[in-house]
C-alpha cells in the first residue's frame, strides 16, 4: 500500500556503486571468450525489452536453470516476473563470463533472487552466487542499520522471492535488534534520553508537537517511513525481543501520525493515488487504521504510555472514514477507561457545516463514552471518586460547547445532562455555563420550561463570582433567582460578620470599648488576657506593626467588596419585591372577584362570620378554600393554587423586608452609604 510512499521519501534510490559501463563490460568478456575458445555465442536470452547474446557452456555449467532449458532449445525467454529484470541478469552474466560482480546494499537482494531464479548453487560450481550472496546479507549489510534499511526497501519490488529467501525477516529481526541495542546504550542515553510521551498526557495533541519529537531520534524516523506490512513486523519483533511497551507504544503513535493524522498525509495520497483520489485513499486509511488498532496496546498497559487525545485523534479519523464496528467499539471503551486524563480540548465536535448539532455522529459518540465511564465506575466503585468528579466536570464543559445549537430541544439537553450522574458534580459552575448558553439561543421558552430544564443546577454548588452572575441573569428562571439571592444572603452575611471580626481584632487595642471589655467590664486580667495588645506596646518588634497594617489593609478591602456585592443583590431585591407585591395585588383582586361573583349568583345571605371581620384582601379566603378552589396556575415560585400563593408571598416579602433592614443596618458604619440599600415598603 506504501510503496509509492517510500519511494518517494526515501533518497537510496539508485546505487552510487553501480558501474554505467556494466553491458560495455559484458560485450568483451563475450568477445574474449569467443576468441579463446573459437565458439560462437549462440544462445539467446531474452528479458523484457532487450536480448542478449551468450555462449552455451557458461550458462549451461553454472546455472540449473539454463542446464533444462539450453536442453530444449537454444533460446530462451525469461518470465516478466524475472527479479530484478534486465539490469540484474547483466549483472549475473558478467558474473558467469569469470568477472568480479559489483555487490552492494542496493543490488544484493536483486542479485540474491535472481541467482535463486537461475538455480545458481553450490551443485552447479563451487562459490556460486547463491552462497556469496548470503555471505555479503549476513557479515555486512545485517551489521549495519542503514545498509539494513536499504536492502528491506529493495525487497518490495522482489516479493515472493525476497520472502521465500528470507531476506526481509532477515533483515525484520536486525533492525529491531539494532533499536533495542540503542535503547539500552548506557552512553547514548547519558546526552540524549528516549523519547516517551509523557509529556504529552498534559497537554492537547498536536500532530506538529509529535513530528517534532520525531526528529530527535532519526532511528524512529527511519522505522515510520516503512511500508505497513514491514513496519507491523519489526513492531511485533521489538516486542518480541523484549522492549518495554512504553518505547514500543510511542513509535506506533508516530507512525499513526504521520500517515493517519497528518495534515500533509491526504494531499500525499491524492497525489499517489490517480483518478480514483478520494476511493483510494479512503480504502488505504481504513486498512492503516485498522492496521494500527491491532497494533496498539489496550487496557493498563496503555494508560501510562498514550496520552488519551491520540485516541480522541484516531476515533475522529474512524469516523470520518465511516468505519464500524469492533474498531470504533474498542476506540471507545479505551478512551473511556482514560477519560478522568483527557482534555476538554481533545473531545469531538461536529465539523463545520453540520446542520444539527444534537443529531451529529460525533455528539453520539462522546455521549457513548461517557456513559461507558459511568458504567465502568459503577461496577468497579460505587461511591463516586475523584477521578468521577473531574469528568462530571469535563462532560459540562462539553455541554457547554454544543449548546449553541438552536435546533436541540429541552428534552434532548436535559438527556445530555443526566448522562452523568448529578451526585458526581462537586461544582455546578460549568453546568450554569451550559444552561445558560442553552436559554441564550432558546429566548422562547416559558418559565415553566426554564425551571424543568435547569431543575438539575444547585445554586449551592455555585462559587461565589457564578452565584453573584446568576442572580443578576434574567434569563434563568424565577425560582432559581430566589435561590441564589437567598445563599448570596447568606454569603454576604458571613463576609461581613468575618469583616466585622476582623476589625474588631485589628482595632481591638486602640478602642477602648473592645469586645472583650464590653462582656467582661468587671474583670480587667481577662480582658488583658484576650486582647493580642497589652501596655507597652511599643517594645512590640517591627514586623509586628507591619502585620498589623497588612491586616487592616485587608479587612478595608473585603469590606469594599462585599459591600459592592450587596449592592447589587440588595438592587436585585427591591426588583423582587416589586413584583411580589404586584402579584400579591393582583390575586387579592382576583380573590375579591371571584367572592362577588360567588355572591350574585346565590339568593340567600352568606353565613355570618363568627370570628368577625376581617382585613381587606382576605374576606374570600375561607370561600374560595372551601367552596370554589380555583386550581392550578404557573407563579414565579411553582404550580399553587391562588390562596397558598398569597401565604407565600407574604412569607416571602417579609423575609426581604428582614433582608434589607439588614442591608440598611450595615450601610449606616459608612458614610454616604445609607441611599444605596431599598426603603421598607
Amino acid at each position: 500500500m506504501m510503496n509509492t510512499a517510500s519511494t518517494k521519501e526515501s533518497p537510496l534510490l539508485s546505487s552510487p556503486f553501480s558501474s554505467p559501463n556494466v553491458g560495455a563490460l559484458l560485450k568483451i568478456k563475450i568477445i574474449s571468450w569467443s576468441q579463446e575458445t573459437g565458439l560462437p555465442a549462440s544462445v539467446y536470452v531474452r528479458v523484457a525489452s532487450r536480448t542478449f547474446n551468450l555462449h552455451k557452456y557458461p550458462l549451461f555449467s553454472k546455472s540449473g536453470y539454463f542446464n533444462k532449458k539450453l536442453d530444449e532449445s537454444s533460446e530462451v525467454e525469461l518470465p516478466q516476473n524475472f527479479p530484478g529484470g534486465a539490469e540484474t541478469f547483466e549483472m549475473i552474466a558478467l558474473f558467469i563470463y569469470g568477472s568480479s560482480t559489483l555487490v552492494d546494499p542496493f543490488n544484493v537482494a536483486a542479485l540474491r533472487c535472481a541467482a535463486q531464479f537461475l538455480e545458481m548453487t553450490d551443485e552447479y560450481g563451487s562459490g556460486n552466487l547463491c552462497e556469496r550472496f548470503d555471505i555479503y546479507l549476513n557479515q555486512v549489510v545485517l551489521q549495519s542499520w542503514d545498509d539494513t534499511l536499504i536492502v528491506l526497501q529493495k525487497c518490495q519490488a522482489l516479493v515472493p522471492w525476497a520472502e521465500e529467501l528470507l531476506i526481509v525477516s532477515r533483515c525484520i529481526e536486525s533492525l529491531a535488534f539494532m533499536a533495542c541495542m540503542e535503547i539500552l546504550d548506557p552512553e547514548r542515553r547519558r546526552d540524549q534520553p528516549v523519547i516517551t510521551l509523557e509529556a504529552l498526557a498534559s497537554q492537547p495533541w498536536s500532530c506538529v508537537t509529535v513530528m517534532e519529537i520525531v526528529n530527535r531520534d532519526l532511528w524512529i524516523k527511519d522505522l515510520i517511513a516503512l511500508p505497513l506490512g514491514f513496519f507491523k513486523r519489526i513492531i511485533g519483533s521489538l516486542r518480541r525481543q523484549g522492549m518495554k511497551e512504553k518505547f514500543v507504544s510511542p513509535i506506533v503513535i508516530f507512525y499513526a501520525n504521520k500517515w493517519l493524522l497528518s495534515i500533509k498525509r491526504r494531499q500525499f495520497w491524492e497525489d499517489s493515488s490517480g483518478e480514483n483520489g478520494d476511493d483510494d485513499t479512503n480504502n488505504q486509511d481504513s486498512t492503516m487504521l485498522r492496521s494500527v488498532l491491532d497494533l496498539l496496546s489496550m487496557g493498563e498497559k496503555a494508560s501510562k504510555v498514550i496520552p488519551v487525545g491520540f485516541y480522541f485523534s484516531l476515533l475522529s479519523e474512524a469516523l470520518e472514514l465511516g468505519l464500524k464496528g469492533d474498531g470504533i467499539a474498542k476506540l471507545q471503551y479505551q478512551i473511556a477507561s482514560l477519560l478522568h486524563m483527557a482534555q476538554v480540548e481533545d473531545f469531538l465536535l461536529p465539523r463545520a457545516g453540520t446542520e444539527s448539532i444534537s443529531a451529529s455522529i460525533e455528539l453520539a459518540s462522546m455521549e457513548v463514552i461517557f456513559s461507558t465511564n459511568v458504567l465502568i465506575s459503577v461496577e468497579s466503585n460505587h461511591a463516586p471518586s475523584p477521578s468521577n468528579y473531574i469528568v462530571a466536570e469535563l462532560w459540562d464543559m462539553y455541554l457547554a460547547q454544543i449548546a449553541s445549537d438552536p435546533r436541540m430541544v429541552s428534552k434532548s439537553f436535559m438527556d445530555l445532562i443526566e448522562v452523568v450522574p448529578i451526585s458526581s458534580r462537586q461544582s455546578h459552575d460549568h453546568l450554569y455555563r451550559a444552561l445558560n448558553t442553552f436559554l441564550q439561543v432558546h429566548p422562547d421558552l416559558s418559565q415553566e420550561e426554564k425551571g424543568t430544564v435547569c431543575k438539575y443546577l444547585n445554586c449551592q454548588k455555585l462559587s461565589h463570582e457564578v452565584c453573584i452572575e446568576a442572580v443578576q441573569n434574567e434569563l434563568m428562571p424565577l425560582r432559581l433567582i430566589v435561590q441564589a439571592l437567598f445563599i448570596q444572603q447568606l454569603s454576604t452575611h458571613q463576609a461581613f460578620k468575618e469583616c466585622s471580626d476582623s476589625f474588631r481584632y485589628a482595632h481591638c487595642g486602640e478602642f477602648s470599648g473592645s469586645l472583650s471589655s464590653s462582656r467582661f467590664a468587671n474583670s480587667k486580667s481577662q480582658n488583658l488576657g484576650e486582647s493580642p495588645y497589652i501596655d507597652g506596646e511599643g517594645s512590640r518588634p517591627l514586623g509586628f506593626f507591619l502585620q498589623k497594617d497588612l491586616a487592616l489593609q485587608r479587612s478595608e478591602f473585603r469590606s469594599e467588596f462585599s459591600r459592592k456585592e450587596y449592592e447589587s443583590t440588595s438592587f436585585r431585591i427591591q426588583n423582587l419585591e416589586q413584583e411580589l407585591m404586584t402579584l400579591k395585588r393582583s390575586l387579592q383582586l382576583q380573590s375579591v372577584s371571584k367572592k362577588a361573583e360567588s355572591v350574585s349568583k346565590k339568593a340567600e345571605p352568606l353565613p355570618a362570620n363568627p370570628k368577625g371581620p376581617r382585613p381587606y384582601g382576605f374576606e374570600g379566603r375561607t370561600l374560595s378554600k372551601m367552596r370554589n378552589p380555583l386550581g392550578q396556575v404557573t407563579s414565579c415560585i411553582g404550580s399553587v393554587n391562588f390562596a397558598s400563593q398569597r401565604k407565600y408571598a407574604s412569607r416571602l416579602l417579609k423575609v426581604f423586608r428582614r433582608i434589607s433592614l439588614f442591608g440598611r443596618g450595615k450601610s449606616k458604619r459608612k458614610a454616604g452609604a445609607s441611599g444605596l440599600w431599598p426603603k421598607p415598603l
